[in-house]
């Protein structure tokens, strides 16, 4: 489990409060959680870099200002500016130890496929998958071997399993599979 800190001033609630924020370059975000009261934050789109721009999955630290104690939590939702793509508002959700949590984990693959040496076309069909997990047991991405993967086979949601994960998807779906490669008289122009 990758985890990273977010460093955080609590901040006004209203719609003035938030432009006069935006307009200092700062980022407007809110912390919720069941049973908690909700915590307006700003932060500085710098710190926003490593849980936004990747492609893991990270429980982040929320570090709020004047707070003795960082919160466990995870990006939920986040909005953009349509024209500039800027990172506008953000929404973090509160994480139990003790409970589960669903998210989208990313797939990676290792190794080098049979197939691909012989000819084939790595297909990568599910690029994410949703999971459910106890926060320590979430990976930053869930890792297959595709090493004796051969031309014309696949890897399906059924064919994995990871301890501590149930994955919340159809196990009938296709991960990924090596495509027969086209003949060039087959290609129509």
């Amino acid at each position: 489990m990758s985890e990273v800190v977010l460093k955080a001033q609590r901040r006004d609630i209203g719609k003035k409060a938030s432009k006069a924020i935006r307009n200092k370059g700062l980022v407007t975000g809110i912390y919720y959680s069941h049973g908690e009261e909700p915590i307006a934050i700003s932060v500085h789109p710098l710190n926003m870099r490593p849980i936004v721009y990747t492609a893991n999955a990270k429980i982040i630290n929320l570090d709020v200002e004047g707070s003795n104690s960082t919160i466990k939590c995870m990006l939920k939702d986040i909005s953009f500016d349509p024209v500039t793509d800027v990172i506008v508002h953000f929404d973090l959700f509160g994480v139990q130890e003790d409970k589960p949590i669903n998210i989208l984990v990313p797939v990676a693959f290792k190794g080098q496929s049979v197939g691909i040496k012989e000819g084939g076309i790595l297909e990568h069909i599910i690029h994410k998958l949703p999971v459910a997990c106890l926060p320590k047991d979430l990976p930053e991405k869930l890792e297959i071997d595709i090493t004796d993967l051969k031309i014309g086979h696949a890897i399906h949601v059924r064919d994995i399993n990871f301890p501590g994960l149930t994955i919340k998807t159809n196990g009938d779906a296709t991960i990924v599979a090596i495509a027969v490669p086209r003949k060039k008289d087959e290609v129509k122009s």
